[in-house]
């Protein structure tokens, strides 16, 4: 089913990449309305996975990251000791970023980032060699 998902609703959603304008929040919602069900967290994290991370990071398996420097979502998510408090505490507080991801992220979709972020956690994940 995660493939799935990620096979029809990833594309999509790259395609779609575009970079953030200063002035513009990073946080819009395309449609406007809040997604509901017990996926609407990791379903809207990794819409905005694709809006505004793919053009460093991998966020999803079988992609590669565009900046070698930026850390895969799944080297990220599988990281010993991460949890949703850890993940979601790290991505409220803007100064952990680099220089290069100027921008906020609002709480919500921090919410959503950190869940989609936690699916890609597998118990024998092996981290790809350098």
């Amino acid at each position: 089913m995660r493939q799935f998902v990620l096979g029809i609703f990833l594309p999509l959603t790259v395609m779609g990449c575009t970079t953030v304008a200063s002035e513009q929040a990073a946080s819009d919602n395309s449609a406007g309305k809040p997604m509901q069900g017990p996926m609407q967290g990791p379903m809207q994290g990794m819409a905005f996975a694709g809006a505004h991370c793919a053009a460093c990071h991998e966020v999803a398996d079988g992609q590669k990251s565009p900046n070698p420097q930026a850390p895969p979502f799944g080297a990220i998510a599988n990281t010993k000791g991460l949890t949703d408090k850890t993940l979601t505490t790290w991505l409220s507080d803007s100064h952990n970023y680099p220089d290069l991801m100027d921008f906020d992220i609002d709480s919500g979709d921090i919410d959503d980032l950190a869940a989609y972020i936690l699916t890609l956690q597998r118990p024998d994940y092996k981290p790809p060699t350098q």
